[in-house]
């Protein structure tokens, strides 16, 4: 079985294993507790907040740890809703967010939503996006990558809009952290997420950044880990290992980046034969991250071709893992404006450091033999 599907998650990288083993037999404190062994826990656990936060650009006062994106996103827009720059109720929100977005806004009650749909190139209209601003608007929501499409959302000026208008700025990072050079876009944000598990580190770990200025309170009240931003024993060990799993992915950006490039080209030659029936969902090269590709054939529904090209060793999605349990459509085809029928069509290709370009050309040809025999 060969691996397409690396937006969904990662394998483990051996020397992140290895930082999570030491730190769980070594380090194994609780990091609240006030003995040497607590007192050690607690040196490892702030070793690496100050370590995240030279790679991400921020202070390391704003870093949070947390069990991961979905938790990151909560926390983050309960902490800004708790302390907005002025009185209202109106959040402004991408139609195509992770579901835990979505699932945080169902919830919140006396907001109205205002979800904004993409364009043609999978990106943000601006002129939408300020023409959607009232007098109450108090969050703006965009997640930095499409995790279906790999689109990359144009932050700095999502950023410069809510600046003029006094509006918090939350993104998901969960898809661009380890993948993109961040330094220049988090100064530009309230708060962002990201999780250990999309970058060769573990699951059940990540972060969130909320900006030191703002004086949130707490969505679990008189809880004592990471400065009362969240309850239970903070997981040292994982973030040991999702740390050691940042600082050798940040070490391989171009490298990874040049790679992604010539497999993504190779893929769209491979599918040349039936390029009549291939519609590829992507922006310019500057504004897509070239590791993920969404796409879907005309007349032949996206889990029929998941199935089988599993059937034939390949393992690639229709679409965000989390949307998949619920059994809907990936976000991006509504916020898209696909029909029910091509939303249907959709799957996902995602790249990992380890995909080797005779794989990705033999994935080709399978998905160009399944098309040809479907529609024999």
């Amino acid at each position: 079985m060969i691996y397409f599907d690396f937006a969904a998650t990662t394998p483990l990288d051996a020397e992140a294993a290895e930082v999570f083993l030491q730190a769980s037999t070594e380090f194994f404190g609780n990091s609240s507790s006030l003995h040497d062994f607590g007192g050690q826990s607690q040196d490892l656990l702030e070793n690496c907040r100050e370590e995240l936060a030279n790679l991400l650009g921020i202070n390391k006062k704003g870093l949070y740890f947390t069990s991961g994106g979905s938790e990151g996103n909560f926390l983050a827009i309960e902490a800004l809703l708790s302390v907005p720059k002025k009185a209202g109720k109106h959040i402004i929100a991408g139609m195509a967010e992770h579901s835990s977005i979505h699932g945080i806004l169902d919830r919140l009650e006396g907001y109205s939503i205002t979800y904004l749909p993409l364009n043609s190139s999978g990106l943000i209209n601006i002129e939408e996006l300020a023409n959607a601003i009232t007098p109450d608007t108090v969050l703006v929501i965009v997640q930095h990558v499409n995790s279906e499409i790999g689109t990359i959302q144009p932050l700095e000026d999502i950023a410069r809009i809510c600046r003029e208008y006094d509006i918090h700025f939350h993104s998901d990072f969960v898809q661009s952290f380890g993948k993109i050079e961040l330094k220049k876009i988090t100064p530009l944000v309230s708060s962002f997420s990201f999780s250990g598990h999309k970058i060769y580190g573990p699951k059940g770990v990540g972060g969130v950044y909320v900006d030191p200025a703002i004086s949130w309170r707490a969505f679990f009240p008189g809880g004592s880990h990471e400065r009362g931003f969240r309850p239970g024993t903070v997981n040292v060990p994982a973030i040991a290992s999702m740390t050691a799993a940042a600082q050798k992915i940040h070490d391989q950006l171009v490298q990874c980046h040049d790679h992604f490039l010539q497999l993504r080209a190779t893929l769209m030659e491979s599918l040349n034969p039936i390029k009549d029936s291939v519609v590829i969902f992507e922006a310019a090269p500057d504004s897509q991250l070239p590791s993920i590709i969404g796409l879907r054939i005309s007349g032949v529904e996206g889990q029929w071709m998941m199935l089988e090209c599993n059937r034939y060793g390949f393992a690639i999605s229709t679409g965000s893992a989390c949307q998949i349990g619920m059994q809907a459509p990936a976000k991006v085809t509504q916020a898209l404006g696909l029909s029910p029928q091509e939303a249907k069509e959709f799957i996902r290709i995602s790249f990992g450091k380890t995909t080797r370009i005779e794989d990705v050309v033999k994935l080709g040809e399978t998905i160009v033999d399944i098309v040809k025999k479907f529609k024999l």
